[in-house]
């Protein structure tokens, strides 16, 4: 991926990204933790410009926010890390001499409607913004992408429950019970009843990879296509860790079973995950050395 740039490099999958692709430009007000061959620094107004005399073919945009709990109890924060970037980056990029041929950016499978959704969720399947604002500005999000998909090709990626090995304090659920266990602390999770589709991290990357060589653009849904209980989880978390994850049995909204349907990625590129167990056992490894290396 030489002629990519990713842009918004210290998150969850953006030193994933830099840790597989390490020759990956990328575009950040901070340094990733992952050094990449080349970095450029951006002001935290997103001023673009300082990428007018780079070559680049496609995009990784990765700015924006998932920490449901903060943008959901704030008033305009989804919109501002969610929506207003991806806005002006496109704008920036419609407006270039040597547009990009690709940009990828990255969506959530929670758009469906769970009221109305048949398993396995297709791309067509309804979906229901108006949930919180966290999806909302995902949805907004895509709607952005229509306007400027004539220009060039967007791949909004809708992503199922995505996992791997991270130094970040995320709220996912995975990286939870790992890094509360690595802390020495009981683990409680609400329920252990939720059937999700999880993929790992790697898997994902290199899902991307293989996309930016295809001429497909529009919305594609990612995950694994197989649904594993949270209680599958535990008990893989438990025999790895030989610690003791606890229920509190509490009854939780949303999606009680969500599975992606993968006809459309299986259709445009190779496809073969990693088992969860397999997926879970890497994350363990490494987020185990990462912990070593605070110390």
């Amino acid at each position: 991926m030489n002629s990519s740039i990713l842009i918004g490099p210290t998150g969850f999958l953006g030193e994933n990204f830099l840790r597989l692709y390490p020759e990956i430009t990328s575009v950040g007000r901070n340094t990733p933790i992952n050094k990449a061959h080349r970095h450029i620094q951006i002001n935290s107004e997103f001023n673009f410009e300082v990428l007018d005399n780079i070559n680049f073919e496609n995009v990784i945009f990765l700015i924006g926010s998932s920490d449901h709990h903060l943008i959901n109890n704030h008033p305009t924060l989804a919109f501002e890390k969610n929506v207003l970037p991806l806005s002006k980056f496109l704008f920036y990029c419609k407006n270039r001499i040597k547009k990009p041929k690709k940009i990828f950016t990255f969506t959530t499978m929670l758009q469906y409607d769970s009221e109305k959704i048949i398993i396995p969720c297709s791309e067509d399947q309804p979906i229901k913004p108006h949930t919180n604002n966290y999806i909302l500005s995902k949805v907004m999000a895509e709607n952005i992408s229509k306007t400027y998909r004539s220009f060039f090709e967007i791949i909004d990626i809708r992503l199922s429950n995505v996992y791997g090995p991270t130094h970040l304090r995320r709220p996912d659920l995975i990286p939870t019970i790992f890094n509360t266990i690595l802390d020495g602390k009981k683990m409680y999770v609400c329920t252990k009843k939720p059937i999700r589709d999880f993929i790992f991290v790697d898997d994902l990357i290199h899902f991307v990879f293989h996309l930016s060589n295809t001429n497909y653009s529009g919305p594609i849904n990612i995950g694994s296509g197989i649904g594993r209980s949270v209680s599958d989880v535990c008990n893989i978390i438990e025999k790895l860790t030989e610690s003791k994850i606890y229920s509190k049995n509490l009854e939780v909204k949303g999606h009680m079973k969500f599975i992606q349907d993968l006809t459309l990625l299986k259709s445009l590129i190779p496809f073969n995950v990693t088992s969860l167990e397999k997926g879970l056992e890497k994350t363990f490894k490494k987020m185990v050395l990462l912990k070593n290396k605070t110390k």
